[in-house]
């Protein structure tokens, strides 16, 4: 193996930017289309053929069409299993881009409304208190408000 070869394969490293991973998904996408193409197209045919093919004595009416299904079902299933593969891949980039490119982000974002949040909650606190309302005592002020909907005895 030379360094051509190294160059060519994918690595964890190469598929940490989006452009690189959307090259991925392109050329797998490229590759293992054809193959499901071709496995749909040979399952189609041998299912064909072996539904034409005479019926074995001992047969009942319809076991032979019964035969064929079930003979090329395990194509149909490959065929399937390789496109599944291709959804993978896609639903792979997504998180990909969701865990490590979008949640930095976000986290930002929660961070920053958080302290807007917070910001607002110390004005409250150390703005005084509207006319005509008294102030409130030590015990209150430890609990921040918590209670003050409660009635006392109900």
């Amino acid at each position: 193996m030379n360094a051509a070869d190294n160059a060519d394969k994918w690595t964890p490293d190469r598929l940490e930017t989006h452009v690189d991973r959307a090259i991925h998904l392109e050329q797998r996408r490229a590759q293992l289309q054809p193959i499901v193409d071709d496995l749909r197209r040979l399952a189609r045919e041998m299912q064909a053929k072996l539904k034409e093919a005479e019926a074995i004595e001992g047969d009942f009416i319809g076991q032979s069409r019964i035969r064929a299904w079930n003979t090329a079902r395990p194509l149909f299933k490959a065929a399937d299993d390789v496109e599944k593969a291709l959804a993978d891949l896609v639903s792979f980039n997504a998180r990909f881009q969701r865990s490590y490119e979008d949640l930095p982000d976000k986290r930002e974002e929660k961070r920053r409304r958080k302290e807007l949040a917070k910001g607002g909650q110390q004005q409250a606190i150390t703005s005084p208190p509207p006319a005509g309302e008294q102030a409130a005592s030590p015990s209150t002020e430890q609990y921040g408000g918590v209670f003050d909907g409660l009635r006392k005895g109900a």
